[in-house]
């Protein structure tokens, strides 16, 4: 946890300790960086406005050194533009003050649930390849233009390819721990990806697969 308020630090720190959760805290922006980058940490819970460096500059550095863990970003900053801005620096999830621990816990457990990223990796199915580290697709040499949403979600189904994933699985990842996102989101956004990556490629075998009644798969056959 990177936050200059060591009574809002402190408690956190106690709360996810008693929830078995072992929590370092640095309490400027410079501190956290240097922990965030040389340690492996499943999640970091980062405040906006620190002294010596600034959450977004840290969230941008981190990235731009290939380091995927999970970002929540705690801030009393609430505004739309401000959450746009958090997550366009590379932020996973935006928390604004005041906050209750609780939405914190489950937060903190749905981004340490996702699959960790790892520097370079590309992920295959067939012909189709995603890029972790600069975040590019391609199908059959071919690059595809994805928004942020519908890259995490092919990412999801890539690191399980071939397993059936409900709806419910899909949101939880995707969008973790809004609870404004109806359950068909997840094939709206099917639909979208269908698109870009089957229905763009017609004299190719689809990939995107529906389980009727169960989920979705993304396989080769």
């Amino acid at each position: 946890m990177v936050e200059d308020e060591h009574r809002v630090a402190n408690y956190v720190k106690k709360g996810l300790e008693t929830k078995s959760h072992i929590v370092d805290v640095a309490y400027d922006g410079e501190e956290g960086f240097d922990l965030a980058s040389e340690e492996k940490y499943d999640v970091v819970v980062l405040d906006r406005m620190l002294p010596k460096m600034d959450g977004l500059t840290i969230c941008k550095k981190l990235r731009e050194e290939g380091i995927h863990v999970p970002i929540l970003m705690l801030t009393a900053k609430s505004a739309v533009e401000d959450k746009v801005d958090g997550l366009e620096a590379g932020a996973d999830d935006y928390l604004a003050k005041p906050f209750a621990f609780n939405e914190l816990l489950a937060r903190v457990k749905a981004l340490g649930r996702r699959p960790r990223n790892q520097t370079g990796e590309v992920l295959k199915v067939g012909n189709l390849e995603l890029n972790t580290n600069t975040y590019e697709v391609k199908r059959d040499g071919k690059k595809i233009a994805l928004s942020k949403k519908e890259y995490a979600l092919l990412e999801y189904l890539m690191r399980n390819k071939a397993k059936v994933l409900t709806a419910e699985q899909i949101v939880e990842q995707v969008w973790p721990y809004d609870s404004n996102v109806l359950l068909n989101t997840a094939q709206v956004y099917i639909g979208y990806l269908r698109k870009k990556i089957d229905q763009a490629f017609h004299n190719k075998p689809s990939l995107i697969k529906t389980v009727r009644g169960f989920g979705y798969k993304i396989e080769e056959k």
